[in-house]
């Protein structure tokens, strides 16, 4: 059994901002996997696929990003599902617009979502998918940022990007392992 998170803030206010890439990137997993629509269950809208040990749960915590790990935790210990097989998709500023990195363990880096994970799971043992938002522009102060919606300029270098993100996690859930672990999206 497998566990999928994707990170970022409830509400239509937060929907369509940087922040959220790992919302949108699981909800396009779910339709790739045919899922069954989500449901709320513990701070967390949740779906799932497949049966038995090829059952992979996916999830989208309601608990804003910096209480991400409040779900991925409770998930974890619900399901008995160790962090090597926990994958979290998130956005990444110190990654460029049009990039995706995988990672099978690391740090939290820079991201409170992820820093959350990390201590509520007590590991840095799971996997990841970083999503690259870009730098913030110098005006800018962070949270402003990331929670500005997407640019209508960038919609489809952030939505290839998504989509980038879904095949790694897609490779990560039926076992396959990754060929590389950047990709970029053409012409970004």
């Amino acid at each position: 059994m497998k566990l999928i998170a994707g990170l970022g803030n409830p509400g239509d206010g937060y929907s369509d901002t940087y922040h959220n890439v790992g919302f949108m990137a699981l909800d396009e997993l779910a339709e790739r996997f045919r899922a069954p629509v989500f449901g709320k269950k513990n701070n967390a809208l949740v779906t799932d696929v497949g049966s038995g040990d090829n059952k992979v749960i996916l999830i989208k915590p309601l608990t804003y990003m910096n209480l991400s790990g409040d779900a991925v935790a409770y998930f974890s210990r619900y399901y008995k599902i160790a962090p090597r097989d926990i994958l979290v998709m998130y956005d990444d500023i110190d990654i460029h617009k049009g990039t995706v990195r995988a990672r099978l363990d690391g740090s939290a880096g820079t991201h409170n979502g992820m820093r959350d994970i990390v201590n509520k799971l007590g590991s840095t043992e799971f996997a990841r998918v970083r999503i690259g938002t870009g730098l913030k522009p110098n005006f800018m102060a962070l949270a402003d940022y990331v929670l500005s919606h997407i640019h209508a300029s960038e919609r489809a270098v952030i939505d290839a990007s998504i989509t980038l993100a879904c095949e790694f996690a897609a490779d990560w859930a039926e076992g396959k392992a990754w060929d590389k672990l950047t990709a970029t999206v053409n012409n970004a």
